[in-house]
């Protein structure tokens, strides 16, 4: 994994706390944190991923990691991982809030009209975006405020910046992410500690499993219509990869960052750059 100038284990000694760390863009974010030299509890619903992630991080020489099977729309299921995290590796100086996700039954079609969207389908996105870092917040967020220093780091969206088709309840959710993570920095700041920082990445498009079905064909793997109008308005002229958003997260957590607080950070190729002419 490459290393950012000026980074190397400034880590060390730091517990850091990635929900979604089982997925393959906080799986990344997860082990660049550990190679920093971060002790990272890796939190996701599919204990076995977090598991897995934590052991990458071991591997690679990772000072300590622990996967931890947590429900992020659970104040019980997170006040367990939270229990568990200060046990085995002490309280949260970092929290990365990557859980989330869209849901095809919210997604507008031709054969699914805005009008005919469940209202449950909504909901879930909703709930699973928003909540799912709203609660982590609450949770982790303790650490924080007990200690008077700390760094949260939301994952928003392009589509909270610039809202596509066919996706209606995940732009907004994503929004909605990019609002709070404002509102938290301020809120942290004026009521607790100054020290406390909390800003948030907005993402591109990346090729996951959770929006292939979107961007590329499941058995040719050549890109839809959608994936390939993505890639035109990209200037970059390609999807990212996983590493890509490890250094602005690395920066972000780091006393580089010491007075960026209340700001969301595109990582997305030129994509919110380019008019399309």
């Amino acid at each position: 994994m490459a290393d950012v100038a000026g980074v190397g284990a400034v880590l060390g000694g730091k517990v850091a706390v990635v929900t979604g760390g089982g997925g393959a863009l906080c799986g990344e974010m997860a082990r660049a944190l550990g190679a920093d030299g971060a002790k990272v509890a890796v939190l996701d619903l599919r204990e076995n991923a977090a598991v897995a992630v934590a052991e990458t991080i071991l591997s690679a020489g990772g000072a300590a990691a622990v996967g931890i099977g947590c429900d992020v729309l659970s104040k019980e299921s997170l006040g367990e991982a939270r229990a568990r995290a200060r046990e085995e590796l002490g309280p949260a100086d970092i929290l990365v809030n990557g859980a989330g996700g869209n849901d095809k039954s919210g997604t507008t079609g031709p054969e699914l009209p805005f009008f005919d969207l469940a209202e449950d389908a909504v909901r879930r996105v909703l709930d699973l975006n928003f909540l799912g870092t709203f609660l982590p917040c609450q949770v982790f967020g303790r650490d924080l405020a007990d200690r008077g220093d700390g760094c949260v780091v939301n994952v928003a969206s392009m589509n909270a910046l610039r809202p596509l088709t066919d996706i209606p309840a995940y732009s907004a959710a994503k929004a909605a992410v990019a609002n709070f993570t404002q509102w938290l920095a301020v809120h942290m700041c004026l009521t607790y500690s100054k020290r406390i920082r909390v800003n948030a990445l907005a993402p591109g498009f990346f090729l996951t499993d959770q929006n292939r079905y979107l961007l590329a064909d499941e058995n040719t793997g050549v890109l839809t219509r959608r994936g390939k109008r993505i890639v035109d308005h990209t200037p970059m002229g390609r999807f990212g990869n996983p590493a890509d958003l490890t250094g602005a997260l690395r920066w972000l957590v780091s006393p580089g960052a010491q007075f960026v607080t209340g700001i969301v950070v595109p990582v997305d190729g030129g994509f919110s750059a380019f008019g399309g002419v």
